[in-house]
C-alpha cells in the first residue's frame, strides 16, 4: 500500500524521498525492520492474551527431560509470524505482482489450516486436532491454486540470453534486447552445467497439451508443498528449532530471489532470469524478520509455541517461494534439516511395522523420532541440539548458494 502511495507521490507530485520506494534493497530492509518490530511488540501482547485465555499447549509425557515443565506454555504463536509477514508485505510490496499475490494466498491458506488444527486441539480439547485427511485436502488445495497461478498467468515467464549464433540470425530488435522471453516450465538443476530441466519433458509429444502440462506441474507442486510443510511441522518439536532453521533458509532464498530477478546478476552468474521475481525479496525479508523476531520468545526456554498455525505456514511458504523462483530441486539440500526429520519418522515407523510383522515385536532404529527427540533421549540438552542443527542448516545454506557457480 505504501509502495503504491509513494509511487503516486513520485510520479505525480515529485514528493522528496518517495523515489526510495523504487529500490528493492530499501524496501527489503524496511520490511525486515517492520517485521521484527511487529514480532517483538505484537508478540508480547499476544502471549499475554493467550495466557489470559489459558490457550496452553497440551504435552504428552514422552519421558524427555524437562518436557512436562512446558505444559501450559501458550501455543498458536504462529499468529505472530503471520502478522509479521503479511503486514510488511501489504505495506511495502507491489501488490499487482503475481508472485506477491501467490505468496500472500499460500501464507493465508496454510495459516488457516494450521489455525484450525490448533483451535480444535486447544478449544475443542481434541488432542488429534484437524483430521489428517482434512489437512492433506487443504495442502492439495493450496498446491492447485499455486500451480494454477504460476502456470496460467501470462506474467510468469523466464528470459534467456540469446546465444551469439542466434544474435547473428536475429532481427535488429532482438539483437538489441539479447533476451528471449517465454512461458516455460523450466527449473534449475543443481551442480549441472546447462542446469535446466523442463517439466514438459515428462509428457510424451503425443499427449502434450496445456491442460496435461498443467496437470503434471500441479502434481509436482502439491507434492513439494505437502512434503515441505509437513517437514517444518515435524521439525517444530523443540524450542527454536523450526524457527531458526526457517530463518536460515529464508536468507538463502532471499539471495536467490534477488539474483534471479536482476538481469545483470542473472547474466553474470549465468542463472535463469525471471522477470518480476525480484519483488519477492520484500516478502522473504519479512519472512526472515518474522522468524528472527519470533525467536525472541521462542528460544529456549520458550515463552510461546508457534503451533501448526506457524509451522505449516513456514514450510508452505518455503516450498511455494522455491517453486516461484524455480529453485525447488534445491530443496533437498537447502531444507536438509526438514528432510532428515521427515525421513527419521518414516524410517522409524516403517521399520517398526516391518519387524513387528516379521518377528512379532516392533523394533526401532532411533531411540525416538523425529530425530531431535533421539538426541534428547541420549541426554543432550535441547539448546545444544538446536544450536548444532542450526550450524548444519548454515552449512547446507552455503552449499546451496555455491550451486550458483559450482556446476
Amino acid at each position: 500500500m505504501l509502495y503504491h502511495l509513494f509511487e503516486y507521490f513520485d510520479k505525480h507530485m515529485h514528493f522528496p524521498g518517495s523515489g526510495l520506494f523504487h529500490y528493492l534493497s530499501f524496501r527489503a530492509a524496511l520490511s525486515i525492520l517492520i517485521s521484527l518490530t511487529i514480532s517483538m511488540v505484537f508478540g508480547k501482547n499476544l502471549i499475554r492474551m493467550l495466557r489470559k485465555k489459558q490457550v496452553g499447549e497440551t504435552i504428552r509425557d514422552l519421558g524427555l527431560d524437562g518436557q512436562m515443565q512446558k505444559a501450559g506454555t501458550p501455543t498458536m504463536g504462529g499468529l505472530i509470524i503471520l502478522a509479521a509477514i503479511l503486514v510488511p508485505t501489504l505495506l511495502l510490496a507491489d501488490l499487482t505482482n503475481i508472485y506477491i499475490q501467490t505468496m500472500i494466498i499460500a501464507t493465508v491458506w496454510l495459516g488457516l489450516i494450521g489455525f484450525l488444527d490448533d483451535y480444535i486441539k486447544v478449544f475443542k480439547k481434541n488432542k488429534e486436532g484437524l483430521a489428517g485427511k482434512s489437512k492433506i485436502v487443504g495442502q492439495i488445495g493450496v498446491g492447485i491454486i499455486v500451480a494454477s497461478m504460476l502456470y496460467w498467468n501470462p506474467s510468469v515467464t523466464i528470459k534467456e540470453k540469446v546465444s551469439d549464433v542466434q544474435i547473428q540470425n536475429a532481427t535488429s530488435e532482438e539483437q538489441a534486447e539479447q533476451w528471449k522471453e517465454e512461458k516455460s516450465l523450466k527449473t534449475t538443476i543443481p551442480f549441472i552445467k546447462g542446469n535446466e530441466f523442463d517439466y514438459a519433458w515428462l509428457v510424451p509429444d503425443s499427449m502434450e497439451s496445456p491442460w496435461v502440462l498443467w496437470g503434471v506441474f500441479t502434481l509436482i507442486v502439491i507434492f513439494i508443498v505437502t512434503a515441505v510443510s509437513n517437514g517444518a511441522n515435524i521439525t517444530d518439536g523443540i524450542d527454536g528449532l523450526a524457527t531458526g532453521t526457517s530463518a536460515i533458509i529464508g536468507i538463502t532464498l532471499a539471495i536467490f530471489a534477488y539474483v534471479s530477478g536482476n538481469y545483470i546478476f542473472a547474466d553474470y552468474l549465468n542463472v535463469m532470469y525471471i522477470p518480476q521475481s525480484g519483488e519477492l525479496t520484500v516478502f522473504i525479508a519479512a519472512f526472515v524478520g518474522a522468524c528472527v523476531g519470533f525467536l525472541w520468545y521462542n528460544s529456549f526456554p520458550a515463552q510461546v509455541f508457534m503451533g501448526d498455525t506457524g509451522s505449516l505456514a513456514l514450510g508452505g511458504i518455503i516450498a511455494t517461494f522455491s517453486i516461484a523462483i524455480r529453485k525447488e530441486l534445491l530443496i533437498p539440500v537447502l531444507c536438509g534439516i526438514f528432510l532428515v526429520e521427515n525421513l527419521s519418522v518414516m524410517i522409524q515407523v516403517g521399520y517398526f511395522k516391518y519387524t513387528r510383522k516379521k518377528y512379532g515385536e516392533g523394533r526401532r532404529i532411533f531411540l525416538m523420532s523425529p530425530l531431535h527427540h533421539h538426541y534428547q533421549r541420549k541426554g543432550m540438552h535441547e539448546a545444544k541440539i538446536v544450536s548444532r542443527f542450526w550450524i548444519i542448516g548454515i552449512m547446507l545454506a552455503v552449499l546451496t548458494i555455491i550451486t550458483l557457480k559450482v556446476r
